[in-house]
């Protein structure tokens, strides 16, 4: 979705515009998480922001402070001194400041306590009713169940569904079945569809 593996066939479209005749434009709305922070250690979370606002001809500094302040994220402090929840807010708020329309994120939620977890999935709902797309893969059927709206199911690097949840729940889930137990019997290769 990034164009760091190129694709076999197809396109990759965001807005209307294929990401390989406009990378460069198109990267500048999409924010890109792994779910943890690695860079830099011993920096500054202001020193290294220092830096990155620099790439972008689109940061937005009264972003960054109003998402700075609505992530509790004290800038004097360094990557090491942060849990594992406010790197992932860390990757958010910068991703936020460029003004990214779009957010990629892999396992945002993975390795987080309950609190953070139920935390962060709420700052996706507000990102969402702010108008920003949030996709994010997960092994966490909770995730899934508490704030997804669209669920792609991919098995064995293959697309099996692609719908909204409650059309996905209808097309694949048997009755009193929970979302975990539908992906549990889809992964079993028992799929009703």
């Amino acid at each position: 979705m990034l164009h760091l593996v190129h694709p076999d066939s197809g396109d990759i479209r965001y807005f209307g515009k294929t990401l390989s005749e406009n990378e460069a434009e198109i990267k500048k709305q999409i924010g890109y998480s792994t779910g943890s922070v690695s860079w830099y250690p011993r920096k500054r979370i202001k020193d290294m922001t220092d830096v990155i606002k620099r790439f972008y001809d689109t940061w937005d500094e009264e972003a960054y402070r109003k998402y700075l302040q609505l992530f509790q994220i004290d800038e004097n402090k360094t990557v090491l001194e942060l849990s594992e929840g406010m790197k992932v807010k860390v990757n958010l708020l910068i991703a936020l400041s460029h003004r990214a329309r779009v957010l990629l994120l892999d396992e945002p939620t993975s390795g987080l306590d309950p609190f953070s977890r139920d935390e962060l999935l709420g700052v996706f709902r507000q990102l969402k009713e702010d108008g920003i797309a949030v996709f994010f893969s997960t092994h966490i059927i909770s995730d899934i169940e508490k704030c997804a709206d669209d669920i792609v199911y991919i098995s064995k690097g293959r697309i099996v569904a692609a719908l909204p949840k409650p059309e996905f729940i209808k097309s694949y889930s048997e009755e009193g079945e929970s979302l975990e137990e539908t992906f549990l019997r889809m992964e079993r290769g028992e799929i009703n569809a």
